[in-house]
C-alpha cells in the first residue's frame, strides 16, 4: 500500500439508523419530499438533482440512532490499513453485500463513516 491516495474518496451514500423504520421514512418524506421506498430491509431514497440517493435501516440492535456517509474507494482493505495507521480503528467489516462490500470505522475523535468498495 502507497503512503499517498491515487484519487480522492467521493462522498457517494448515506444512511440514517433508526428503531422504526416506517415512522423515520413518514418523518423524511413528508419534512423533506423525499422519494423513500422500502426494499427489503432498508428504504431506500433516491438521489435527487445534485444529491446523492441514501436509505434509511433499522438494525433491530444497537446502535439504533446514527447517520454515516459512505466512502467510495477501490480497494476497502487497502484504506482499512490506513485508516488504523492514523489512530483510526475500524468497527465493522468487510462485509459482503450484493453491491460490493462495506466497511464502517471510526476516526481518532470517534466519528463513524462507512466505506463502499463497488462490486468489480
Amino acid at each position: 500500500m502507497s503512503s499517498t491516495v491515487k484519487q480522492a474518496a467521493p462522498v457517494i451514500h448515506f444512511e440514517i439508523g433508526c428503531k422504526d423504520s416506517e415512522s423515520t421514512r413518514n418523518f423524511y418524506q413528508q419534512a423533506f419530499g423525499w422519494s423513500i421506498n422500502q426494499h427489503g430491509p432498508a428504504a431506500v431514497i433516491d438521489a435527487v438533482d445534485k444529491g446523492i440517493g441514501g436509505h434509511i435501516t433499522s438494525l433491530g440492535h444497537e446502535p439504533h440512532n446514527y447517520v454515516t456517509v459512505y466512502l467510495q474507494v477501490d480497494n476497502i482493505d487497502e484504506y482499512l490499513e490506513r485508516i488504523e495507521k492514523l489512530g483510526g480503528k475500524k468497527v465493522v467489516g468487510p462485509v459482503p453485500i450484493p453491491t460490493g462490500r462495506f466497511a464502517w470505522f471510526t476516526d481518532p475523535e470517534g466519528n463513524m463513516l462507512g466505506l463502499l468498495e463497488p462490486k468489480k
